[in-house]
């Protein structure tokens, strides 16, 4: 739409002059994805399996399957069907790899449960990553932040902070680049990509490195006051209790907020007066 607009069709925008109050049509990020994903974390989770055996990424799917738990939510249950039936479908072209749409806590299990298996001869070793078409680490005013309605969606700064903390917490590979989708200069993504070699040191780079890399995406949605992200962070920080914390939003009421700037009014029509 976006590159529609930018063509000369101005009546796609809502305001038929520029883009800030959207487009006309109902946008997969804005009222699809967004609020039904990214708000609570889903986001295109992936593997490659270094071995190059396609047995290895059969034992991967079943092992994420029994991480993933069906019943927790319609998007759970949607993943437990992906993977199971991932194998049937033939989706792997080449490189013995997987995509999964998963949540903080549910990629950090999953990678976890990969480790183990690396360290116990298994499998071979696995390289994580994911899609920059996710809830953290990219910053894109026209797709994966135009939901956010606070004004950060114009900033790049949640990108260069996940990619910033994912090189602090030791990722195998870290990446702050440009474009991704949309075309140069209207993105910024920061990326990760994760090695897995059964050891120890990669179990504590996990358990810190990815709820960091989506959770920064679900928080940042939730200081803009998408209603279900509010929901995740809250849910986040009790199962997390005395682990980490992340910030609440602390919502003002609205009403509040409008009787309060007529009194301002009020007050400097007197004071003119």
């Amino acid at each position: 739409m976006r590159a529609v607009f930018d063509a000369g069709a101005k009546d796609i925008a809502k305001n038929g002059v520029d883009t800030s109050e959207g487009f006309v049509f109902p946008s997969y990020v804005e009222d699809i994805l967004g609020p039904e994903l990214f708000d609570y974390g889903y986001g295109p989770f992936r593997w490659c399996c270094l071995s190059g055996k396609p047995e290895d990424l059969r034992a991967t799917d079943h092992a994420a399957m029994e991480v993933i738990d069906p019943n927790r939510r319609s998007q759970d249950r949607d993943n437990y069907i992906w993977i199971r039936d991932a194998e049937k479908n033939k989706l792997v072209v080449g490189t013995q790899c997987r995509i999964l749409y998963q949540d903080a806590l549910g990629r950090r299990d999953i990678a976890l449960k990969f480790n183990e298996m690396v360290r116990n001869g298994e499998i071979g070793p696995v390289m994580l990553g994911r899609d920059h078409h996710d809830t953290g680490g990219t910053d894109s005013p026209y797709r994966e932040t135009s939901n956010i309605y606070d004004g950060s969606n114009i900033t790049a700064d949640m990108a260069v902070h996940c990619y910033a903390g994912n090189a602090a917490r030791g990722m195998s590979l870290v990446a702050l680049h440009n474009g991704g989708g949309v075309g140069i200069s209207k993105s910024i993504n920061g990326g990760f990509g994760m090695v897995l070699d059964g050891s120890e040191r990669v179990d504590e780079i996990l358990r810190a490195a990815i709820p960091w890399d989506t959770m920064i995406g679900v928080s940042r949605r939730s200081w803009g006051r998408c209603e279900h992200s509010i929901e995740t962070v809250a849910e986040y920080n009790k199962i997390r209790e005395g682990q980490d914390y992340i910030t609440m939003p602390y919502l003002a009421d609205d009403d509040m907020i409008e009787r309060v700037c007529k009194d301002v009014v009020v007050e400097e029509h007197h004071a003119h007066h």
